[in-house]
């Protein structure tokens, strides 16, 4: 019998949050460093794209990211939420996610995003929200075949790839044969493969090990966790924040803005 851990949808997950919040947390500091090297600051000029050290940092933080927002659909099946209220959380992702392209186009004109981590967000929870509840109302045969679903996501862009979907219109399918030109880059595959992962991780703490998910939080780590409750308006307001302090400081310390 599947244990019942929350019995409301607004109901929070406080360990979950705080994982969310260690993930948006590492998120700005990588942006403030992109920013500083984006404004001339770094000598010599750093490589984002190119270097490991930043690239490794980057697949990490999205993969967190992933895992939390899988993890965090499956609190909400489980807690019984209702198609209106997860409408609600979409709107606002999608919304969010049309503001980071129109942003982006006037920083970057040429390297605009198109599909980044908001827009995979957004189309994979849509597309995990039809999936997981009829295959985990299937027990073990269902969590196999969206574990099956998972690797199969992460394995498809290593097999498959054709030049129909290296256009800004099916790029965000993710099997292309190069990468787009962009600041941000989240196709549904493989990263579909990873919120699928994140939503069996949590189906299996719920059967397993209760008390990883609802188990109290030490006092450290709670900040983490007020955070991760504002994970979305974080996202939205850091950059704007942190580009706009290093204007400031550049102004303040060379006379350009």
């Amino acid at each position: 019998m599947q244990t019942t851990l929350i019995s409301n949808p607004s109901a929070r997950h406080g360990r979950l949050d705080a994982l969310r919040g260690l993930a948006i947390v590492w998120m700005a500091a990588f942006h403030f460093c992109f920013d500083l090297n984006y404004f001339g600051y770094f000598t010599p000029r750093q490589h984002f794209q190119l270097d490991p050290f930043w690239w490794v940092q980057r697949t990490c933080i999205v993969t967190l990211f992933l895992l939390c927002a899988g993890m965090g659909q499956a609190v909400a099946l489980q807690s019984g939420q209702r198609w209106p209220r997860f409408w609600r959380r979409w709107a606002q992702v999608a919304g969010c996610a049309a503001l980071v392209s129109i942003g982006s186009a006037m920083m970057f004109p040429t390297s605009w995003i198109s599909f980044g981590v908001l827009h995979g967000i957004a189309v994979m929870l849509l597309i995990v929200r039809l999936l997981a509840p009829p295959l985990l109302a299937r027990g073990s045969a269902g969590r196999a075949a969206l574990a099956a679903l998972a690797l199969l996501a992460l394995a498809l862009p290593r097999l498959v790839h054709a030049t129909f979907f290296d256009t800004r219109w099916t790029n965000w399918v993710g099997l292309v044969t190069r990468l787009p030109r962009t600041e941000d880059f989240v196709p549904v595959l493989p990263w579909l493969g990873v919120m699928l992962l994140g939503v069996l991780l949590a189906d299996g703490l719920w059967r397993r090990r209760p008390e990883v998910l609802a188990g109290e939080l030490p006092p450290a780590a709670r900040p983490l966790a007020v955070l991760g409750t504002w994970s979305l308006s974080f996202y939205m307001l850091h950059q704007p924040v942190l580009i706009g302090a290093i204007r400031l400081y550049r102004w303040a310390t060379t006379g350009q803005f």
